[in-house]
């Protein structure tokens, strides 16, 4: 049985999930979901696209299309935490929010102590899946697209307004413009 497999001379496509720490919603708490959209603004400057997202209140799940002179996965998805990190402890101090930050600093080990680091922002690791199919796309872009509507935020997918759904589902861009991720691929069969 044939399987059609995404193909591409360029780069390779992935889904990927960053959970805030403990699962505290700081991404809604700090208003960041700017700082994401310029993160995603700064992956298109150097070629790289974004065919899907969503921003929950306490984490983000995304569908990354890298170059292949692109650094791999792992040191994008690292050097964003570092910078959302920062910038969003930042934020929590200007916002006087001591029992956050308490709870950040105290998520910290003693490891990561010794090596300088103050308040423990995401988790240590984060999911990370390759897209091979058109399927597995769909089924990722489906399952986070959905996700606002489990967590009860809202009733139908395109009205959350921190995601990719309302393109896919109506055609009409949200707030980021995504690109589409059959203009990427050439369907081939293997």
């Amino acid at each position: 049985m044939s399987v059609r497999t995404l193909k591409s001379e360029k780069g390779t496509s992935y889904f990927f999930t960053i959970t805030n720490c403990k699962w505290i919603s700081l991404f809604e708490y700090t208003n960041f979901y700017s700082k994401i959209y310029d993160w995603f603004n700064f992956l298109a400057k150097r070629g790289d696209r974004i065919l899907g997202y969503c921003i929950m209140p306490n984490h983000l799940h995304g569908m990354v299309y890298l170059q292949k002179d692109s650094p791999v996965i792992n040191e994008v998805i690292g050097e964003a935490k570092m910078l959302m990190s920062y910038a969003i402890a930042a934020r929590l101090k200007r916002l006087n929010a001591t029992q956050v930050l308490a709870q950040l600093q105290n998520a910290v080990s003693e490891y990561e102590k010794k090596k300088g680091l103050k308040h423990k922002v995401f988790e240590d690791s984060f999911d990370c899946k390759e897209c091979f199919t058109y399927e597995f796309i769909q089924q990722k872009l489906q399952y986070m697209h959905y996700n606002p509507v489990k967590a009860g935020l809202v009733n139908i997918p395109e009205l959350y307004e921190h995601s990719s759904a309302k393109f896919y589902i109506t055609g009409e861009q949200g707030i980021y413009p995504v690109t589409h991720y059959a203009e990427l691929y050439e369907r081939g069969n293997n």
